[in-house]
Protein backbone atom coordinates (compact mmCIF):
# COMPACT_ATOMS: atom_id res chain seq x y z
CA UNK A 1 0.00 0.00 0.00
CA UNK A 2 1.26 3.46 -0.90
CA UNK A 3 0.72 6.00 1.90
CA UNK A 4 1.21 9.75 1.79
CA UNK A 5 2.10 10.84 5.33
CA UNK A 6 1.97 14.54 6.23
CA UNK A 7 3.44 15.68 9.55
CA UNK A 8 5.82 18.50 10.45
CA UNK A 9 7.28 16.59 13.41
CA UNK A 10 10.35 14.76 12.12
CA UNK A 11 10.33 12.21 14.98
CA UNK A 12 6.71 11.24 14.23
CA UNK A 13 7.60 10.93 10.56
CA UNK A 14 10.57 8.67 11.28
CA UNK A 15 8.47 6.49 13.58
CA UNK A 16 5.71 6.18 10.99
CA UNK A 17 8.18 5.30 8.22
CA UNK A 18 9.91 2.69 10.36
CA UNK A 19 6.62 1.16 11.49
CA UNK A 20 5.46 0.81 7.91
CA UNK A 21 8.84 -0.56 6.80
CA UNK A 22 8.75 -3.22 9.53
CA UNK A 23 5.15 -4.13 8.70
CA UNK A 24 6.06 -4.70 5.04
CA UNK A 25 3.84 -4.08 2.02
CA UNK A 26 3.91 -0.30 2.59
CA UNK A 27 5.57 2.40 0.56
CA UNK A 28 5.56 5.77 2.29
CA UNK A 29 6.11 9.27 0.94
CA UNK A 30 6.42 11.98 3.59
CA UNK A 31 5.78 15.72 3.61
CA UNK A 32 6.27 18.27 6.36
CA UNK A 33 3.86 20.90 5.05
CA UNK A 34 0.66 21.09 3.06
CA UNK A 35 2.54 22.58 0.11
CA UNK A 36 5.01 19.68 0.10
CA UNK A 37 2.13 17.21 0.29
CA UNK A 38 0.46 18.77 -2.75
CA UNK A 39 3.74 18.57 -4.68
CA UNK A 40 4.16 14.90 -3.72
CA UNK A 41 0.58 14.12 -4.71
CA UNK A 42 1.49 15.05 -8.29
CA UNK A 43 4.17 12.36 -8.49
CA UNK A 44 3.26 9.74 -5.87
CA UNK A 45 0.24 7.54 -6.54
CA UNK A 46 -1.01 7.37 -2.95
CA UNK A 47 -3.55 4.76 -1.91
CA UNK A 48 -4.12 6.24 1.57
CA UNK A 49 -3.51 9.54 3.34
CA UNK A 50 -2.38 10.19 6.90
CA UNK A 51 -2.50 13.89 7.77
CA UNK A 52 -1.49 15.72 10.93
CA UNK A 53 -4.07 18.22 12.13
CA UNK A 54 -1.65 21.09 12.81
CA UNK A 55 0.79 21.92 10.01
CA UNK A 56 2.93 25.05 9.58
CA UNK A 57 1.06 26.27 6.50
CA UNK A 58 -2.42 24.75 6.84
CA UNK A 59 -4.41 22.24 8.86
CA UNK A 60 -5.60 18.72 8.11
CA UNK A 61 -9.19 19.79 7.53
CA UNK A 62 -8.15 22.21 4.77
CA UNK A 63 -5.51 19.93 3.30
CA UNK A 64 -7.69 16.85 2.79
CA UNK A 65 -9.96 18.30 0.06
CA UNK A 66 -6.97 19.97 -1.61
CA UNK A 67 -5.09 16.66 -1.70
CA UNK A 68 -8.12 14.79 -3.02
CA UNK A 69 -8.49 17.39 -5.76
CA UNK A 70 -4.76 17.12 -6.58
CA UNK A 71 -5.21 13.35 -6.82
CA UNK A 72 -7.92 13.74 -9.45
CA UNK A 73 -10.85 13.60 -7.06
CA UNK A 74 -10.04 10.10 -5.86
CA UNK A 75 -11.58 9.46 -2.43
CA UNK A 76 -8.69 7.64 -0.85
CA UNK A 77 -8.93 6.41 2.73
CA UNK A 78 -7.73 9.28 4.91
CA UNK A 79 -6.80 9.41 8.57
CA UNK A 80 -6.34 12.50 10.72
CA UNK A 81 -3.51 12.30 13.24
CA UNK A 82 -3.47 14.67 16.22
CA UNK A 83 -2.27 15.25 19.76
CA UNK A 84 -5.48 17.19 20.43
CA UNK A 85 -8.22 15.71 22.60
CA UNK A 86 -10.01 13.09 20.44
CA UNK A 87 -13.47 14.11 21.66
CA UNK A 88 -12.84 17.61 20.32
CA UNK A 89 -11.81 16.60 16.79
CA UNK A 90 -13.19 13.13 15.94
CA UNK A 91 -16.67 14.31 14.94
CA UNK A 92 -15.29 17.17 12.86
CA UNK A 93 -12.80 14.78 11.23
CA UNK A 94 -15.60 12.42 10.21
CA UNK A 95 -17.66 15.32 8.84
CA UNK A 96 -14.62 16.49 6.85
CA UNK A 97 -14.33 13.09 5.16
CA UNK A 98 -11.66 11.37 7.24
CA UNK A 99 -12.09 7.62 7.73
CA UNK A 100 -10.55 7.79 11.18
CA UNK A 101 -8.97 10.05 13.76
CA UNK A 102 -5.82 8.83 15.50
CA UNK A 103 -4.53 10.28 18.74
CA UNK A 104 -0.78 10.66 19.15
CA UNK A 105 1.03 8.64 20.18
CA UNK A 106 -0.67 6.27 17.75
CA UNK A 107 -1.06 2.61 18.65
CA UNK A 108 0.89 0.75 15.97
CA UNK A 109 -1.43 -2.26 15.75
CA UNK A 110 -4.54 -0.10 15.42
CA UNK A 111 -2.90 2.14 12.82
CA UNK A 112 -1.83 -0.77 10.61
CA UNK A 113 -5.21 -2.46 10.94
CA UNK A 114 -7.08 0.70 9.94
CA UNK A 115 -4.77 1.36 6.98
CA UNK A 116 -5.30 -2.18 5.72
CA UNK A 117 -9.05 -2.02 6.32
CA UNK A 118 -9.20 1.31 4.46
CA UNK A 119 -7.37 -0.28 1.53
CA UNK A 120 -10.20 -2.78 1.03
CA UNK A 121 -13.06 -0.34 0.85
CA UNK A 122 -13.89 3.07 -0.60
CA UNK A 123 -13.71 6.12 1.61
CA UNK A 124 -16.99 7.67 2.67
Amino acid sequence: MRVLYVDDDRINTLLFEETCRCAGDFEVACAGTGAEALELAAVFAAEALVIDLHLPDTNGFELLPALRQALGGRRLPAFLCTADEPAQVAERAAAAGFNGCWTKPVTVEAMLAELQRGERGPAA
